[in-house]
């Protein structure tokens, strides 16, 4: 195993660069899915990691099941720090194990209370108006999802403005952005070092709705002033976790000045010879290692603890 199983667990330091510049290099859409894909490679490569040294600390405990062999001498020998990051790393998945729980738990259940909410509720098909006087609007994801809005978000906006809510609302809904948030959420609940990520996410999903619902007014312009005055009035939506917001997310005001420029190009990948090019590459070489040392850690604990194993 050697370094191989503690690779991963630092790795997610290579995909700071590019979170902080993929939201202004890179196409939004384009971003927001490399910012997830890179999140959920690295917090997987961790967690296996953090499981392989959970066997090895499991092995130190008297009274467990496993077979002797795996807890002599030659095994622990085989096998670095065992004593130590194998029995710390007991303690760790636990946390782990229970801050994604909290997070599955918390996202799901307020989604099931705002669906019960919604029976009654006068709308415009896939549109819910909550008779609130906290001015708020969200994507509300489930079979159908919703766009969830306030009468008072509504008060405070023109008609020309709601269509831009709703379209970035419906934007939300048709690229499934709770998904991503939501693995990114649970990516940093794994490895502390990818919660910058979920930041750069969120901007990013703000974008993507921002660009959707301005390509679906053909007004950029008037899509950025509905930005700007939800965003004056906006409150959090009460009693739940940070679903996609028109308002809420993400900082407004460099939003707006996104809107007021042009489109962003809608490339792949960012040019090599510019710093998001060099943050991509390290991000994605970052990505590699972790995942060839994740795969070399398994396979050279698995060979230790079979030949410790007895027939």
């Amino acid at each position: 195993m050697g370094v191989f199983v503690y690779l991963p667990l630092v790795l997610p330091l290579t995909a700071l660069p590019i979170a902080r510049l993929a939201e202004q290099h890179l196409h939004p859409r384009r971003a927001a899915r490399l910012l997830t894909t890179a999140a959920v490679i690295l917090a997987t490569c961790s967690l296996v990691c953090l499981g392989l040294l959970v066997v090895v600390g499991t092995a130190q405990l008297p009274g467990n099941p496993l077979p002797d062999g795996w807890s002599d001498a030659e095994v622990r020998e085989a096998v670095p720090h065992d004593a130590f990051a194998g029995k710390a790393s007991i303690v760790a998945l636990v946390v782990v194990a229970a801050a994604c729980g909290y997070t599955v738990h918390r996202h799901y259940r307020f989604r099931a209370r705002a669906h019960r909410a919604l029976a009654g509720l006068r709308g415009d098909g896939d549109v819910a108006v909550l008779p609130d006087d906290v001015p708020y609007a969200y994507a509300l994801p489930g079979s159908p999802g919703r766009v969830m809005v306030s009468t008072a978000m509504l008060a405070s906006l023109e008609p020309a403005e709601r269509r831009a809510l709703f379209a970035h609302e419906r934007a939300h809904l048709a690229g499934r952005h709770h998904r991503l948030l939501l693995a990114t959420r649970l990516a940093g609940c794994v490895n502390p070092l990818l919660w910058p990520l979920l930041g750069a996410l969120v901007y990013s999903t703000e974008r993507w709705a921002d660009e959707e619902a301005a390509r679906f007014t053909g007004d950029r312009r008037l899509t950025a002033r509905a930005v700007g005055k939800a965003a004056l009035v906006a409150r959090p939506a009460p009693g739940g976790p940070a679903f996609a917001s028109f308002a809420a997310a993400g900082p407004v005001p460099r939003r707006v000045a996104a809107l007021l420029g042009p489109v962003p190009p809608d490339r792949g990948w960012p040019p090599a010879l510019t710093p998001a090019g060099a943050a991509a590459f390290v991000a994605a070489a970052g990505t590699t290692v972790s995942a060839l040392s994740a795969l070399n850690a398994a396979v050279a604990l698995f060979f230790v603890l079979e030949a410790a194993t007895p027939l």
